[in-house]
């Protein structure tokens, strides 16, 4: 079952019934603050069944081979797809596999340095699901010098529980991505000493390595920023080198937001490249999808086609947007994490809609005479998202971010995915 979308009539004890769950516990795995449900809910159902791969068939592809492949049976890949036939697969066609043989990933979530202290209790409850924590973040001046955060407890937290810490540097100043500062960072004296003294404080303080999360540097510096990352990672050896790079589907270099990121050259330096495919629907904009499936694939498409895939992650997001209607340029859209998005809708008695195109759960409210439009992730849409890392092969995905709540999220990675630490 796994997956399950409240019906008109469904209460929590019938679904508890009928699955054989107990009601406490599915309380507990979809983050419900009562037992209120809205029809369009998706739930996750934990269950004893095998966990499910991915697999988009190719030329000389048959069931035997694909089913040795993942250790399972020509009738459970059968069974798991009753539209397929089996004598004749297509060379494209994806097909799911159950498997005890599960995706291998590794994960990174973004934690806040500037208020940690409520956030450690989520680390706790999750941290067998992490690899890389990501501390947002450091920034520096116009000569090089970091500007550091207080991360001791966090770094303690990262030995504690296993977990490889990157130290987030960002051209952040003054609460947003500042232009200038990049611009002037990436200027080549000030540029040696920002990287030693980043190699410096990740000696010092026992980062695993370093996350870039560099935006709105100017196009025109997008070799220099190449050069950037190609001596920090000198610097740093065999230390991890990350990076955070805009969602694009073509190359435009003059573009004011992807310009500067040229992903073949960036894809040849970093261990591990991070490609944002989040905020497809954003604060400032119209109502829409975070990230539709879509156009997520349309992204690792072309990131794919340019960079070794397994050194890709893709961004996963843990939240979605509240719009007020009708919009005004002073009103921008509230990010709610996936939790209140979802109990928000419980709340105020409202079925949930999905998008079978972009695999995006929506709903529309009112309150104090305002219309709401909300848009929003759930166990479905992620699941999605999950099929297409598999399909894709890639090395993994990032967490924004880690104060957000979604245990249903949590719940399915440790039944399908290992995570490697």
């Amino acid at each position: 079952m796994a997956i399950y979308t409240v019906q008109p009539g469904d209460t929590l004890w019938k679904i508890s019934t009928f699955s054989g769950v107990p009601q406490s516990i599915l309380m507990q795995v979809n983050g419900l603050t009562s037992s209120a449900l809205i029809p369009g809910l998706n739930m996750y159902i934990p269950d004893q069944t095998p966990p499910e791969r991915y697999y988009q068939v190719k030329a000389g592809d048959s069931l035997w081979r694909i089913s040795q492949q993942f250790s399972t049976t020509i009738q459970a890949i059968i069974s798991a797809n009753p539209t397929i036939n089996p004598n004749v697969l297509a060379v494209g066609q994806r097909l799911r596999i159950p498997t005890w043989q599960k995706y291998r990933m590794q994960s990174l979530v973004f934690i806040d340095a500037f208020d940690p202290s409520p956030y450690l209790e989520i680390l706790r409850e999750v941290s067998s699901s992490i690899t890389y924590l990501a501390v947002f973040t450091y920034s520096f001046n116009r000569t090089g010098t970091l500007i550091e955060v207080t991360d001791e407890e966090i770094l303690t937290a990262c030995r504690q529980f296993n977990i490889r810490p990157l130290m987030v540097v960002s051209n952040y100043e003054n609460g947003t991505f500042s232009t200038q500062l990049a611009d002037e960072g990436l200027n080549t004296s000030v540029r040696r000493t920002l990287i030693k003294n980043i190699g410096t404080a990740v000696r010092n303080k026992g980062y695993a390595g370093v996350s870039i999360d560099f935006e709105f540097v100017p196009p025109a510096r997008r070799n220099d920023f190449t050069s950037f990352l190609r001596e920090l990672k000198t610097e740093l050896g065999n230390r991890i080198l990350q990076i955070n790079v805009h969602a694009k589907s073509s190359d435009d270099p003059t573009n004011r937001l992807t310009g500067f990121l040229d992903y073949r050259g960036i894809g040849q330096v970093v261990d591990i490249m991070a490609v944002m495919t989040i905020d497809y629907g954003y604060a400032v904009g119209p109502p829409d999808p975070i990230a539709p499936v879509w156009w997520v694939e349309q992204v690792l498409r072309y990131a794919t086609g340019l960079v070794n895939r397994r050194k890709l992650m893709m961004a996963m997001a843990l939240y979605g947007y509240d719009w007020i209607h009708p919009q005004t340029p002073n009103r921008i859209a509230t990010m709610l994490p996936a939790l209140p998005a979802q109990n928000r809708a419980i709340s105020n008695g409202v079925r949930i809609q999905f998008d079978s195109q972009a695999q995006a759960p929506h709903y529309r409210y009112t309150s104090n005479s305002l219309q709401h439009a909300v848009w929003f992730e759930d166990v479905k849409s992620v699941k999605a998202k999950y099929e297409l890392m598999d399909v894709y092969n890639l090395l993994g995905t990032t967490y924004w971010r880690l104060r957000f709540r979604f245990p249903q999220n949590w719940a399915f990675v440790r039944k399908n995915i290992m995570v490697v630490k």
